[in-house]
């Protein structure tokens, strides 16, 4: 019927690689990624006001979001299955094995990202359905919650908030408080508004030690917990979704400041909603 699986081994099924500037297998070669000068890495930081309604006031916003850019565009069509057939027909095979070597079609990374044709297509139904590949929502929370508690928690070398991404700040966006801040020959990264104290960081991973949950529900997470070196460990996938889903509104309700708590609980909400706990 279709496949499941984490965002890799999505661009191994269907062909279409996940890396890079054209990442998306919906938007394909029509989004708007670019290249962050800090960092190389490609950034989608621009591609998600054109989904919204023509008239929402985001898409006006030159402050907020991307600095003085204006958003008119609107999302782009997605491709049939017979479409898609049409277009991966139009490239040759890809020969693998030992002997085969490093192939890439024409053009690959700029106009397109197919690396093959996938052997779905030869299923004489593949084209007719609707949804053809599904992306695990377990690896996904997996990956939404290192990042963010990484980063609220401020762990080093783990944090997405660093030097480099806030060199970027300074390129695409409006937030003079985020900016670094240069002394002599010292560079200093402001505190944000989405990072805890130490003091605060540290009552979070006390509450998380003397948690206790109904036999079967998620493993022992307070075994994970090292408070005096502030860390937490060995978080597995079931883990990060109870996390996600049911700790992530309570453990910082009371230590960030409202726009902040709000993000965060719509994440756990949207989880909630489109990936309820079994």
């Amino acid at each position: 019927m279709w496949t499941i699986n984490d965002f890799p081994a999505y661009g191994m099924v269907s062909g279409w690689s996940t890396h890079g500037k054209l990442a998306c297998p919906y938007c394909m070669e029509n989004n708007k990624a670019f290249t962050l000068t800090n960092g190389g890495k490609a950034s989608f930081f621009y591609c998600n006001r054109r989904f919204l309604s023509p008239n929402h006031r985001y898409r006006k916003n030159m402050k907020d979001f991307f600095v003085g850019r204006v958003e008119k565009d609107v999302a782009p069509s997605r491709l049939s299955g017979e479409e898609l057939l049409d277009v991966v027909s139009e490239y040759g095979d890809i020969v693998f094995g030992l002997q085969s070597g490093k192939q890439k079609f024409s053009s690959f990374g700029l106009t397109h990202n197919w690396v093959k044709r996938s052997i779905f297509w030869e299923l004489p139904y593949w084209k007719t359905n609707l949804l053809r590949h599904n992306l695990d929502v377990m690896h996904i929370e997996k990956n939404m919650f290192e990042n963010i508690f990484n980063t609220v928690m401020d762990v080093k070398g783990k944090t997405k908030d660093n030097i480099k991404a806030r060199l970027n700040v300074v390129l695409s966006c409006n937030r003079k408080n985020m900016e670094l801040v240069c002394d002599g020959s010292r560079v200093a990264k402001p505190k944000a508004s989405f990072v805890l104290e130490k003091n605060a960081q540290l009552l979070v991973y006390k509450w998380l030690k003397s948690l206790r949950f109904p036999d079967g529900h998620v493993s022992n997470i307070s075994r994970l917990v090292n408070t005096e070196e502030c860390r937490l460990y060995g978080m597995k996938s079931h883990n990060c979704h109870v996390f996600m889903q049911t700790l992530i509104p309570l453990a910082f309700r009371d230590l960030f400041p409202k726009g902040i708590w709000d993000a965060l609980m719509e994440i756990s909400h949207f989880l909630e909603i489109y990936a309820p706990a079994s």
